[in-house]
């Protein structure tokens, strides 16, 4: 479905009870971001907020995509997963041999559907052009400053236009863009993306680059530049897609080689210039719940600022999980699911990128395994398909036939509990744990060097015979956690907490809190552990700081993936089995991961580590005295209360 406008989308969930009127003066500076955290944590998403009061001339729409039930309006569909199926029937149609005249006329109708997805340059204005300010200035826009170490107020909902000077090609991304002044942005593209390789191009042209950042508008716009196309795909032919309409596109005023939506509520023309010294641009509170660390980018100088009349700045906040922008990787999961599934790896049944794992950090894939060796092979495809290159941790999962189909759970892979009692089921730690490196996001603060660092796959898929090494021995599992947790916090001062609840679920998993105080501290601990007749059917250990509360497993997985880079941080300790009659030769296997904070003093590590986002005291006060007034019908706290311990010195963050 083809929403007209943004404004009709909000009139969408204003209808659907989706959305909240604030009427009450709210400030852009921290007060919007503090106020949206503590919604879009309320449960389900919360609901979609409209702060109509900013003292600026726009309202700010915020978390409109925060939950599943507003991503479907977004995308006009009742389940995300009808839009795999569609995919998956138009790869079957384009596929299937074609045998016949019939054969081939069945394919014109879709033929006739794909041209009406692409997008179209339309002579004259646009709605998005109806106001075209006399001086460019974007500090007229209620640019939102989110969290109190950010660098200042960053654009966080931009559709950023580019392309390539030798061959048009156009792409759409989505990039942060700090606020230095009046006419002056940050750009923050990373060095994978096409945007910057556009930019490459520019550079050896010693040419300006045109820029055109349009916000707002159908809602399918924002979600296309997000989605991870190949770099020969249109945005806009994704975004014509899935509204069923193509997208009407307009020239620019004072950048006319690059085109924008005609309904969008803003457009910022400009250009960056690559003679240009480049910005220090952040920190910022990033979507892995860390400040992503300053660095440089290139400087975008705005040359117009065009609106509609009734223009409504949309905008998100990205923190500690869950965010709006968990529900935007979800649509991608389910969306580009059924491309992979059948262009790429066809032994993939289902997908899942749990919120803990901040999207690239945790990927489980269900495969329908048929021969030995089958869950390498879809890991080094996975690896090397698209954005699936940045994944750090991805976890393999397939039932024994004949049950190719199934989990014990209606719920699938998302039944973490059914999930994780199969993965380990059909782990040995010392065989099935397989260690790489190669590129990762930039925003990854664990890799020793920026963008490259260490990655993990599980394999916890059913074994064929010729997959299993006979001289593994699984261990006895104690079922009683107390007596574990016990044992461990009075042998070892430095554990903080224990996590054993997952034994009594036949999960033989730890989590420990543990307070560093030497070098290769976590390894030694860890081969002390696995001396204790307690931990024999234990196969793996996650260890976190101390200031983590181990028992609170959803955090702790949060902190644990953000801080690990797998090849550096395992630490395998194999033990000759006891009490066996091949006792020489049979053994065990426990794997450690640490999951910790790096430093230069005990880890060697060499890089700014960052810290995690939390609101400062005066803006939580400020928001709690103007509660009442905001229309919510219970009063909700700041999350970051419970994190305020778990915050490291000021000296932690770079300003």
């Amino acid at each position: 479905m083809a929403w007209k406008n943004q404004q009709q989308f909000v009139e969408a969930l204003d209808k659907a009870g989706e959305l909240i009127r604030i009427k009450t003066y709210v400030n852009p500076e921290l007060e919007i971001a503090e106020i949206t955290d503590r919604i879009s944590k309320s449960g389900n998403g919360g609901k979609a907020l409209l702060f109509e009061n900013t003292g600026y001339n726009f309202p700010v729409l915020m978390n409109a995509y925060g939950s599943e039930k507003r991503m479907c309006i977004a995308l006009g569909v009742n389940h995300l997963d009808d839009i795999t199926k569609e995919i998956e029937g138009l790869f079957h149609l384009l596929s299937s041999p074609k045998e016949g005249i019939l054969d081939k006329l069945k394919l014109l109708p879709k033929l006739s559907q794909f041209a009406s997805w692409m997008p179209k340059v339309k002579r004259g204005r646009g709605e998005c052009q109806q106001v075209v300010m006399d001086i460019p200035d974007i500090t007229k826009l209620p640019v939102i400053k989110c969290w109190p170490k950010d660098g200042g107020p960053f654009v966080t909902l931009p559709v950023i236009h580019t392309k390539d000077p030798s061959t048009n090609s156009r792409n759409v991304g989505m990039y942060r863009m700090q606020v230095f002044g009046t006419k002056l942005t940050g750009m923050h593209w990373h060095k994978h993306k096409v945007s910057a390789k556009h930019f490459n191009e520019y550079k050896k042209l010693n040419k300006k680059m045109p820029v055109a950042v349009s916000l707002g508008g159908d809602p399918a716009y924002a979600y296309s530049a997000t989605a991870p196309l190949p770099e020969n795909v249109d945005e806009y032919m994704l975004a014509g897609f899935l509204r069923k309409k193509k997208v009407d596109l307009v020239k620019c005023i004072t950048q006319p080689e690059i085109e924008v939506p005609a309904d969008a509520d803003f457009v910022i023309e400009g250009y960056v210039d690559p003679n240009d010294e480049l910005i220090w641009e952040g920190p910022f509170g990033d979507h892995t719940g860390y400040y992503s660390l300053p660095d440089w980018y290139p400087k975008f100088h705005i040359t117009a600022i065009t609106h509609k009349k009734n223009a409504i700045y949309p905008a998100t906040i990205v923190g500690i999980p869950p965010q709006e922008d968990a529900w935007l990787g979800k649509a991608t999961e389910r969306i580009f699911l059924a491309p992979i599934k059948m262009t790429m790896v066809p032994e993939i049944t289902d997908m899942d990128m749990p919120v803990e794992g901040v999207f690239h950090n945790l990927v489980i894939t269900k495969i329908k395994k048929e021969y030995a060796g089958q869950g390498q092979k879809v890991m080094n495809a996975m690896w090397g398909a698209g954005q699936m290159m940045f994944n750090k941790i991805l976890v393999l999962t397939a039932p024994p036939p004949p049950d190719w189909g199934i989990l014990k759970s209606p719920l699938g892979i998302s039944d973490y509990e059914n999930l994780a009692k199969d993965v380990f089921k059909n782990l040995n730690p010392a065989t099935d744990i397989y260690f790489s490196t190669g590129p990762m996001d930039v925003l990854d603060h664990s890799c020793n060097k920026m963008g490259f660092g260490g990655k993990m796959c599980i394999d916890g898929t059913y074994k064929f015979e010729e997959e299993k090494e006979d001289s593994y021995e699984p261990g006895v599992l104690s079922m009683v956690s107390g007596v574990i947790e016990s044992k461990l916090k009075n042998g070892f001062p430095e554990i903080k907490s224990v996590n054993a609840s997952l034994l009594t679920k036949e999960i033989p998993c730890l989590l420990i809190s543990v307070q560093k105080n030497r070098p290769e501290h976590i390894k030694q601990l860890h081969a002390q552990l696995c001396t204790l007749s307690e931990i024999s059917g234990i196969k793996m250990i996650l260890y976190v700081e101390h200031t983590v509360d181990a028992n609170d497993l959803s955090i702790a997985l949060w902190r644990f993936c953000n801080n690990l880079d797998p090849k550096r941080d395992y630490h395998l300790v194999k033990q000759q089995a006891k009490g066996s009659q091949l006792a020489r030769y049979n053994y065990t296997a426990c794997m450690g991961l640490d999951g910790t904070r790096k430093t230069k003093e005990l880890d060697g590590f060499q890089r700014d580590w960052p810290n995690i986002i939390v609101a400062d005291d005066a803006t939580i006060k400020s928001v709690d005295e103007k509660w009442e007034q905001l229309g919510f019908s219970e009063f909700i706290p700041s999350p970051s209360l419970r994190f305020k311990n778990q915050v490291y010195g000021t000296e932690a963050v770079v300003e």
